[in-house]
């Protein structure tokens, strides 16, 4: 069975930390999950100084991904306190779920078929970290975890570069992984 999949993540050269996943399933099912344990100040947190590094709030993801995460709506926002990107996020939304709880249903996910999961991602390398980091090291992935992913960006390549699809809502894990689905049908047909 096909799994199409994205990840938004916080990546500084040594550590990828998952932000959000989605999953597309080719029988139709999908998965979608917020990491609710993310150190949500590496986004919106000020400049602080470490012996070691300097950790400045990552702008982009700010600009780019919190828009996209569940998001307070109507009476909640009056009654909001937070101020900064992340604070009118829904922290009550059912897809916000702590990091233990994505691993075990992610991994339900994608072994119910029965089947070892073919994974797929565009631009995968740093999706497949995200992904495997959730159960902890490569050699701890549940048995018939596939260690690798297909990489669609090669796949779009050895098709000859057919238009890709349009794509909306980009940055948000569950609409990028669509999307991946509708790319990959395009490259095979």
């Amino acid at each position: 069975m096909r799994y199409f999949y994205d990840t938004e993540f916080l990546e500084d050269g040594r550590t990828i930390e998952l932000i959000s996943i989605g999953i597309v399933c080719e029988d139709g099912r999908e998965y979608y999950a917020v990491n609710r344990d993310f150190r949500w100040k590496r986004i919106a947190g000020r400049r602080w100084w470490a012996p070691w590094r300097i950790v400045t709030r990552n702008q982009w993801l700010a600009d780019n991904v919190v828009p996209s995460l569940p998001r307070l709506h109507g009476d909640a926002i009056l009654h909001c306190a937070g101020r900064g990107p992340l604070g009118r996020l829904d922290w009550q939304a059912p897809e916000m779920r702590r990091r233990a709880a994505i691993a075990l249903q992610v991994r339900d996910f994608l072994l119910a078929g029965g089947d070892e999961p073919e994974l797929w991602a565009y631009y995968g390398a740093y999706d497949h970290v995200a992904l495997c980091q959730l159960f902890g090291t490569m050699m701890q992935l549940p048995d018939g975890m596939p260690m690798f992913t297909h990489e669609l960006m090669q796949l779009w390549e050895q098709a000859g570069r057919p238009e890709k699809p349009s794509q909306q809502d980009e940055h948000n894990a569950l609409a990028d992984a669509r999307w991946n689905r509708a790319l990959y049908e395009t490259c095979r047909d």
